[in-house]
């Protein structure tokens, strides 16, 4: 029987090895050989993991915002939001957030916000008209509530992920954007015209 930490997956190995890597020598100076060689795995098995050195940093958002896409319609966007990001654990996401200009990420990190966020609100968008909303004000409320998790995200990140609520963080950015929901979500009555 072996004691101490356990042996970290290569995935795992691969991300630190990246972390490592942009801290060092920037986003743009540092190859996907580079990544693999501090790993000590070869260029091959770092593709067996990811498919490009900006997927590291995306990778636990990716597949959450992919079981997100999996469960919609959502019944109830804010709730869906909140189970996505549930026990999400500090990984090179936060440490880019924290870090993007001495690793040289501030453009790829604006990149990948927003494409994340236009999935996620488009996952927003959808399940709110399955259920009767129309068009534009299901768009707006999806782009809100995308808005919302990503700002979480970085809040969160950047007052110190781990030490920090991910939860808390994202009930108070949900609460500015459920002005957005439908009337029926939010249990209040539409105004008068």
């Amino acid at each position: 029987m072996t004691s101490g930490r356990p042996r970290a997956s290569s995935r795992e190995v691969l991300s630190e090895a990246a972390c490592e890597l942009f801290l060092e020598r920037g986003f743009d100076a540092t190859s996907v050989t580079d990544i693999a060689a501090r790993a000590g795995v070869s260029r091959s098995s770092f593709f067996n993991y990811f498919e490009s050195k900006e997927a590291i940093l995306w990778s636990s958002l990716d597949t959450r915002i992919e079981s997100l896409r999996t469960d919609a319609p959502l019944r109830d966007p804010q709730s869906g939001l909140a189970q996505m990001l549930h026990d999400l654990e500090p990984d090179s996401l936060a440490l880019a957030l924290v870090n993007a200009h001495a690793m040289g990420l501030v453009d790829e990190l604006e990149r990948g916000a927003a494409v994340r966020s236009a999935r996620i609100a488009a996952v927003v968008s959808a399940s709110l008209v399955a259920r009767g909303a129309a068009q534009v004000p299901a768009a707006i409320c999806g782009a809100a509530h995308a808005g919302a998790v990503m700002v979480a995200i970085e809040r969160w990140a950047r007052a110190g992920a781990g030490r920090a609520s991910l939860s808390g963080e994202l009930d108070e950015a949900l609460a500015v954007a459920a002005v957005t929901l439908p009337a029926r979500d939010t249990g209040q009555t539409p105004p008068l015209d």
